[in-house]
């Protein structure tokens, strides 16, 4: 593949076009209530095509300029969604593997047929498919002999391409000698079967190496049309929970309902956004653009496939009746799902790339210009501020002494990297999201103290803080020189904060507060950033509630420590009359959820990027003591379940691109950043476990024990995985406000 000017590509607004075009088109001409009807009739499927044709489909892919594998996937989507058996995926793979620079008369008339919508294409890997059973095939002079199986949209076909060791042979499906048998498969008419008997076949050279990369295309293409099988289903489920009511009440607002329908969005925004990024890096001719294909295949088949069983679920009898879409969508999504080697030869080609190379690394992101550059710049500071004797004593340490490191703070605060995303008139940097992921990336691979400077608070003073208070606390944030913890949850408020019951009752010029905070982590910092009721009788009761910064050190205070199961600490802490000047609250009277909702939802679409950028760093590490063990690298267990996790951290990185890129906008959707910290949150709890289950007893032997392997890190991430689930709101509170806010079901 040769990279192409990306200022010459369809930019996003001619996709959504496309999009949008081809939705319309196909809403008039092949309406679902008939699709059962005309998908048996030849000539409805001839006249579909030809419309399409009409449309410029045909010619997708042939020119880079008017469409690549971005737009031909968009296409594939309408029709997966719109159960429309429209024979696009030869026409693109064709167009894909000749080009404009196929000037052969062979390639010159099957590419004018095709483009005029005269022609509708079968398209067969042949011996280059996985599947042994797809083809078996012998080459005699100018024909071909034998049979292929699974061939898609053949029985409406006028020609079929088919690969070979020299390029691509085309036959004539009217010739004698051709056989084509429609093939049941999951009850219905499936793909096709073709038999050639000495058959006249006129060959194409293309090059081995573009045949090769063909087949990745091709994956693609089968689970952008499975996808938007799975995504339609999942649509009609929604409307059908909001509407279809059980014990006097929407489906829709039970919670197991709303759980499933949150974790098949989760899944269909993983294989959504993963599908993008491969056909962009196909388009775009990256080196990792395999990879990234590799990746969406192993997540996508079994997510889709997934997603397709709980649609069924929730729909229940209706589901399964004929007349209605659902079955449909069931069927594409599996055929699709299952052929060219599917999700397992994808698995293992990501484990090749992981375990097979000496020093392999995850693909690091394009993090655009601004981004690459910060991310080096980083990388360098560390180096020379963190490493040798000073990071080799500091990771000699238990890790309840590794949370912080106050002359580490100390250094970074001279960065000013603190405020990276701060506004420059409240001394900060005003970098983008895309630098602030650059940031976290190197600092997590670094192994850097993880506590540092004091966001959320940050967040809170510059946008509610008066000038004294910003003047006061936001420089000495900004030097490394105060950590402010957070008081929220308490002994019957955790989720539901609302319900919370520390109060503070103004007295003169002071505040006088009461009450018990728990699971405090940054207990020993100079302040307490802290929610208290201010208004008892306040309706609903969130309305009554106020921010408050509380010196550490104030009489009344009393810290009772714990040590959490990850090896880190937080306190029970105990307010009795605590007095503190009125000027120290944030924000209007009874106006602090407000203050705090604001401050978090700068926050919370960066958590699940924090969180997944963590396993990744760890993953690499994991890789590289597989590699050194040859029993486990050519484990075929070991090698599909590296090849699953590799796939699910692309999930994960894509999902905070994706609130990243939103961010640089605007703030994230709370849904969004929510999809991303439940995935990533409990992705980190998936290779916790597979770490375990990999290396064995040695890996679960925790810091400073003797065996143990990798200082302790593998075992002691899964522990703090837990924490990754329940904390900044429970993944089940998460999952609530997904189905809720994104999908608008009731609360």
């Amino acid at each position: 593949m040769t990279p192409l000017d990306r200022q010459t590509l369809p930019g996003p607004e001619e996709r959504a076009m496309l999009r949008d075009s081809l939705r319309g088109f196909l809403g008039e001409h092949w309406p679902a209530a008939g699709a059962v009807e005309h998908a048996g009739d030849r000539d409805a499927t001839a006249r579909l095509w030809s419309g399409l044709a009409g449309q410029g489909l045909a010619a997708l892919g042939w020119e880079p300029e008017s469409g690549g594998l971005r737009e031909l996937a968009i296409a594939m989507e309408e029709l997966g969604r719109a159960a429309a058996p429209a024979p696009l995926l030869g026409a693109a793979l064709c167009n894909l593997a000749l080009g404009p620079e196929a000037a052969d008369p062979t390639s010159a008339a099957l590419i004018e047929r095709l483009h005029s919508g005269a022609a509708r294409l079968a398209f067969s890997f042949g011996e280059l498919d996985p599947d042994p059973r797809a083809a078996d095939l012998m080459r005699r002079g100018e024909t071909l002999d034998g049979t292929l199986s699974f061939v898609d949209a053949a029985a409406d076909a006028t020609d079929l391409l088919v690969t070979t060791p020299d390029g691509i042979a085309v036959v004539d499906l009217s010739a004698p000698g051709v056989v084509v048998t429609p093939t049941r498969a999951l009850g219905a008419q499936g793909w096709c079967e073709i038999r050639l008997g000495r058959v006249p076949a006129r060959l194409i050279d293309v090059p081995a190496q573009r045949l090769d990369a063909l087949r990745e295309a091709a994956c693609v293409l089968l689970a952008a049309r499975a996808h938007g099988a799975a995504r339609r289903a999942f649509e009609l489920v929604v409307e059908y929970a909001k509407e279809r009511r059980q014990f006097g009440q929407p489906i829709g607002r039970f919670q197991a309902i709303q759980h499933k329908l949150a974790d098949n969005l989760i899944a269909l925004e993983g294989v959504r956004l993963t599908l993008e990024h491969a056909a962009q890096a196909y388009d775009f001719a990256l080196d990792d653009w395999r990879y990234y294909a590799q990746a969406a295949m192993a997540f996508a088949g079994p997510a889709l496939r997934r997603a397709a069983l709980e649609a069924q679920h929730a729909l229940g009898a209706i589901g399964y009746a004929e007349e209605h879409e659902a079955p449909r969508h069931f069927r594409r999504v599996h055929l699709d799902t299952i052929v060219l080697g599917a999700a397992r030869r994808a698995r293992e080609a990501l484990a090749c790339a992981l375990l097979d190379t000496q020093d392999a690394r995850l693909p690091e992101y394009d993090l655009g210009e601004a981004g690459n550059t910060f991310r080096e710049e980083v990388r360098a500071w560390l180096a020379q501020h963190w490493s040798g004797a000073r990071k080799a004593e500091y990771d000699s340490r238990p890790f309840h002494d590794r949370e912080f490191d106050a002359s580490f703070a100390l250094d970074l605060g001279k960065t000013g990297w603190l405020g990276l995303n701060w506004p420059r008139d409240h001394g900060g940097q005003d970098r983008g999201p895309m630098e602030q992921l650059a940031f976290i990336e190197v600092m997590e691979r670094a192994e850097a103290p993880p506590r540092y400077g004091a966001s959320v608070q940050a967040n809170a003073l510059i946008m509610y803080g008066t000038d004294q208070q910003k003047a006061r606390y936001l420089p000495e944030i900004l030097r490394g020189e105060a950590m402010h913890g957070m008081g929220y949850s308490e002994p019957d408020s955790g989720s539901d904060l609302a319900s919370l019951r520390t109060s503070a009752v103004r007295d003169g010029d002071h505040w006088v507060i009461n009450g018990q905070k728990i699971w405090t982590t940054t207990w020993w910092g100079k302040y307490m950033f802290l929610a208290a009721r201010t208004d008892r009788d306040a309706r609903p009761p969130h309305a009554g509630i106020s921010m408050f910064i509380v010196p550490m050190d104030t009489p009344g205070i009393t810290i009772k420590q714990a040590t959490t199961m990850y090896d880190g600490s937080f306190a029970n802490i105990f307010y009795d009359d605590v007095r503190i000047p009125a000027e120290n609250i944030v924000g209007p009277v009874n106006g602090g959820w407000k203050v705090l909702t604001d401050a978090l939802a700068h926050e919370r679409g960066m958590v699940g990027g924090g969180i997944v950028l963590r396993v990744a760093a760890g993953f690499d590490l994991l890789c590289e003591e597989i590699r050194r063990n040859p029993a486990l690298r050519e484990d075929p267990l070991v090698r599909d379940r590296i090849g699953q996790l590799a796939a699910e951290i692309e999930v994960g990185r894509q999902l905070m691109i994706h609130c990243a890129e939103l961010a640089t906008s605007g703030t994230t959707a709370p849904h969004l950043g929510a999809i991303s910290k439940v995935f990533s949150g409990e992705l980190m709890e998936r290779y916790g476990e597979a770490a375990l289950d990999i290396l064995g007893p040695d890996a679960a032997l925790s810091h400073r024990a003797a065996g143990a392997i990798s200082n302790g890190r593998f075992e002691q991430q899964l522990r703090h995985s837990l924490m990754w689930v329940i904390s900044i709101g429970t993944n089940e509170i998460q999952r609530s406000l997904i189905a809720q806010r994104g999908l608008g079901l009731p609360r």
